[in-house]
């Protein structure tokens, strides 16, 4: 099982306070083989020194300008060699020391791996499944009701994968998916928290815009007629969910 190399791709700019924890979640994996990719996009607030304490371990650093954050993820997914990719950007962590190792075991070489995420504060406390759970099944049609899926919950062949789609500024990631998983011959799910990620990043400080994206993506992908049926049903169930819970969660 250890020949199955995974590589890990954070992409950070100017975040000092929260690239340590994602950092020592990767370092602290009891799978062995695994490589460690990070981008930073010429950080000025002390971020490039964090990464460099921890440089002996990890793969590769680049620091340079980019154009946004999806042109910084497709610079790491050309650095990588591994047999599947998974995205971790900073803020993010890996769930516990062998969550990689239960991707491994637990993914049975399957195209596509994935698993459950949680929400964590700044404070890094826990403080909430996320509202969409990830389906016993998944296949390219999966995400026509939403992104049931965390992208740091989602391992995929590297084969499959394709440069992100820069026409998206913050929702790019829901292409790249589906994509990846119309070419994808089998999925797994590994029934086990996999993630936690840190609420509040940029598609929901920019909701808007994120929303009219994620609408032009699915309307790609599942059509027009389609896709304004589909959104009639996310948004039933979003009412469903705010009374029955009071607020919205990822």
């Amino acid at each position: 099982m250890n020949t199955v190399k995974i590589s890990i791709i954070t992409i950070v700019y100017n975040n000092v306070r929260d690239i340590a924890y994602t950092i020592s979640s990767v370092l602290q994996q009891s799978y062995p083989n695994i490589e460690y990719i990070i981008v930073d996009g010429a950080s000025t607030d002390g971020t490039l020194e964090v990464i460099r304490r921890y440089e002996d371990r990890i793969t590769r650093v680049i620091s340079e300008k980019d154009k946004g954050i999806y042109d910084a993820m497709n610079k790491g997914l050309a650095l990588a060699t591994g047999d599947y990719v998974l995205f971790l950007n900073s803020g993010d962590e890996l769930y516990a020391p062998d969550t990689i190792q239960c991707i491994v075991e637990k993914g049975n070489g399957a195209d596509i791996i994935y698993g459950e995420t949680k929400l964590v504060d700044e404070q890094r406390n826990i403080v909430a499944d996320r509202r969409h759970k990830a389906p016993e099944q998944f296949n390219w049609k999966s995400f026509r009701y939403g992104m049931n899926i965390c992208h740091q919950a989602i391992y995929i062949k590297r084969e499959l994968t394709t440069p992100y789609d820069l026409n998206y500024q913050l929702s790019a990631d829901i292409d790249w998916v589906i994509r990846a998983a119309k070419k994808a011959k089998s999925t797994q799910n590994v029934h086990q928290y996999v993630a936690k990620y840190l609420v509040g990043g940029m598609s929901q400080k920019r909701h808007r815009q994120s929303l009219k994206e994620r609408y032009a993506i699915f309307k790609k992908h599942y059509g027009i007629f389609a896709n304004w049926f589909n959104h009639g049903v996310i948004a039933l169930r979003l009412i469903k969910y705010r009374m029955k819970h009071g607020k919205t969660r990822e």
